[in-house]
Order: structure tokens, then sequence, then C-alpha cells
């Protein structure tokens, strides 16, 4: 599922709040049939482990770890602690097999990108949200790597919440919600201009002061 909306229309923050990264000011939401409000950080941190991973914009790697054990870090927080040898089979995966000692700043913008796929599908969840997991990234490396995430998605089964700005990407999931003025609202991007829709080109982070 695609969420599309202008900079700044909330996009990252309603992703933050599905998975309980954030709590709402009002109303109350659910993960896996548990209300997140009941819950405190350690108990929502339990939820997700093992069954929600992340792909984020700025990769959001731990620098002074190597790519292995960057994808590592969810089989530690699951009952499959330490499963090296899982993590090194995604590496090989996402096409790092080789690159397993390096660091992040040893890597280039899609190599990180690459193993935080990895890392998000390493512990098989059940749910894995994606921010804008291209905006970081050159067209032919992004487009490659949004083949690469659909690739995986399917092979895994797990479902997948991805917001963006990219109408074209939007076309290649199969439901659209469009996020206006704090509402959500389904729509066919087969049947809009990408012209048509609104102009979401800039990233949040751009729209921030």
């Amino acid at each position: 599922m695609a969420i599309l909306g202008k900079s700044g229309a909330g996009k990252s923050t309603l992703l933050g709040l599905l998975a309980g990264l954030d709590t709402p000011s009002d109303g109350e939401l659910s993960l896996f049939g548990h209300p997140l409000s009941r819950l405190d950080e350690d108990g929502r941190a339990s939820l997700r482990a093992g069954r929600v991973g992340f792909v984020f914009q700025n990769f959001q790697l731990l620098p002074t770890l190597s790519a292995l054990e960057n994808v590592l870090l969810p089989l530690e927080l699951s009952p499959r602690a330490g499963e090296t040898d899982t993590a090194a089979q995604w590496l090989g995966r996402v096409g790092l097999g080789e690159r397993q000692g390096h660091l992040p700043k040893q890597l280039s913008g899609g190599e990180q990108q690459r193993v935080a796929i990895a890392r998000a599908f390493v512990s098989d969840p059940e749910l894995v949200f994606a921010d804008e997991p291209t905006g970081n990234l050159d067209p032919d490396t992004g487009a490659q790597i949004i083949d690469l995430l659909f690739s995986l998605n399917h092979e895994a089964g797990t479902t997948l919440i991805l917001v963006t700005h990219d109408h074209a990407l939007a076309r290649r999931c199969d439901r659209c919600l469009r996020l206006i003025d704090g509402h959500l609202a389904a729509f066919d991007p087969h049947t809009l201009a990408s012209d048509t829709l609104v102009d979401d080109s800039t990233t949040d982070e751009e729209a921030r002061p």
C-alpha cells in the first residue's frame, strides 16, 4: 500500500504513529490487535520485535557496526537471536555477500539501503514500513532498490506500507491512499495523470523550516 501527499502533509508522522514509534495526541491506534496507548515504550518495542521491519530514507544504519552486524540487530531482539548465518544469507540476497564486514561509511548510498532492506526482512516480519526509501538515491539506483524491495516483499508475503511522492511507484502498489488535510482517501493513480496529483516532489525534510 502506498501513502502519498504533499510535503508536510504528515506522511512520515503517520508512519511513525502506525508503527508505534510516536504516540498520538488523541484517538487510539492498534498494532496486531494491541492498543498501543496501553503499552510503554518497551512494550511497543517488544510487540514490533520480529514482526515489523523498517526501511528509512536516510538508511538509519549504526555507523560503528558492520553491514552484517546491522542486519543482525532485529534478530538480537527476537527469539532467534544470534542467527549470523541468516543475516549473512540476507546480505547475499540483496547482493552484498562480499561486503559483510564493511562499515556504512565504506558503502555507497544504494548499498546502505540494501543493508537496510536486508535488516527489514531478516526476521521474516509480517509488516514492513518504508518511508521514502529512494529519497536519498539517484534515479537509477532508486529504481534498482524499488525492484529489490518489491521482489523481496512478494517472496516473503509481507505487508508493505510505503510512503512516497513518486506516482509511478504508487502505481505498482495494490492499494493507494492520499493524505490531505489530515484525512486519508483511497484513489486509483492509474486513472490520473501524475501532474494532476499533489505537488509532492519536495521531500519532507526540505519543507521543514
